[in-house]
């Protein structure tokens, strides 16, 4: 048996013809898109200050309070870009295909807080003073990324851009908006691009480094938080998302943790030994409790809808 390469020199090496064959596939299959095309700018209005327009109101937002803190989350998480580069070019670097898909992917990642911005701005959705003073707050504490060597930044990664996708998505259906709809779908189809990229190479991982591969997948799934995790009263919001079935639990292990996992075999990898099966194991009982608690926090959710109409109808 020989020794597995889980060094982060040893490992960019080893997965760069991977890392190559895969920006290729995603040069050829992601399509251009531009975000000022997707703004309902014939809405936009000047605000109140230096134009002296009209002040932002309350009233004026047509989304509903969860759908607008929802679009908020998930711009200010956005926002942080800068520090998402910083902490992956760090692992990646920038040379070679390692470094070409690190600066794509930034590219197509800036997009997405600029299109988003431009719709809540222009359609009044949000409070425009309070959005600033929320994204200087977030950006001053950037983001660190919390693991260490290369494959467990691509276990992260490949979890985090299929949950953002989700996210996206289900904001844009719960905004009620169309326009808001379709903006949000190509920001996910972005995501989820991305999230192909990632979970290739992490198959990659798996292949050259199968124990090392199943230690790091085991401990991101069992630590995962949202990048925007950061974010001020990121919990009392995240629990409005879940209520409102955005992203919850649920979502959480059938529509991100799940599908990686099964695209990767990580169930059916042969080959494993001591810390490897040991940490399948753990991933497999992880998971097992992970569906538990999503099944009760539906049961609570459905119990408190049912109470709520209850009470509308009397």
């Amino acid at each position: 048996m020989t020794t597995e390469p889980t060094a982060t020199l040893a490992l960019l090496n080893e997965l760069e013809p991977v890392v190559e064959a895969n920006l290729n596939r995603h040069l050829a299959t992601a399509k251009e898109w531009f975000p000022h095309e997707y703004v309902p700018w014939s809405q936009g209005r000047d605000f109140d200050g230096l134009l002296g327009g009209e002040a932002w109101e309350p009233g004026q937002s047509k989304l509903s309070d969860v759908a607008r803190t929802s679009l908020i989350v998930n711009l200010l998480t956005e926002d942080n870009l800068p520090s998402y580069h910083h902490e992956i070019a760090l692992v990646f670097g920038r040379d070679g295909a390692w470094g070409t898909w690190v600066h794509r992917w930034t590219a197509e990642e800036g997009r997405h807080g600029i299109a988003i911005r431009d719709y809540l701005l222009a359609t009044r959705a949000v409070d425009p003073v309070a959005l600033e003073r929320a994204r200087m707050t977030h950006m001053a504490g950037g983001f660190s990324n919390a693991y260490e060597g290369l494959i467990e930044s691509v276990a992260y990664v490949s979890f985090q851009e299929l949950a953002t996708r989700v996210s996206h998505r289900n904001t844009g259906t719960a905004s009620g908006d169309p326009i808001c709809e379709q903006l949000l779908a190509k920001v996910a189809n972005d995501e989820n691009l991305h999230m192909i990229f990632y979970r290739n190479l992490l198959n990659a991982a798996f292949d050259v480094a199968p124990n090392a591969a199943m230690r790091a997948v085991t401990k991101v799934a069992k630590s995962f938080q949202m990048p925007g995790h950061t974010i001020e009263n990121f919990g009392r919001k995240s629990v409005q998302i879940a209520m409102a079935g955005i992203y919850d639990l649920r979502l959480h292990h059938d529509d991100v943790l799940a599908p990686v996992l099964r695209q990767v075999k990580a169930f059916e990898r042969t080959g494993l030994t001591g810390d490897g099966e040991a940490a399948r194991e753990e991933l497999s009982a992880y998971l097992a409790d992970l569906d538990t608690q999503a099944s009760r926090f539906v049961e609570r959710r459905e119990a408190t809808r049912a109470r709520q109409t209850a009470r509308a109808a009397v």
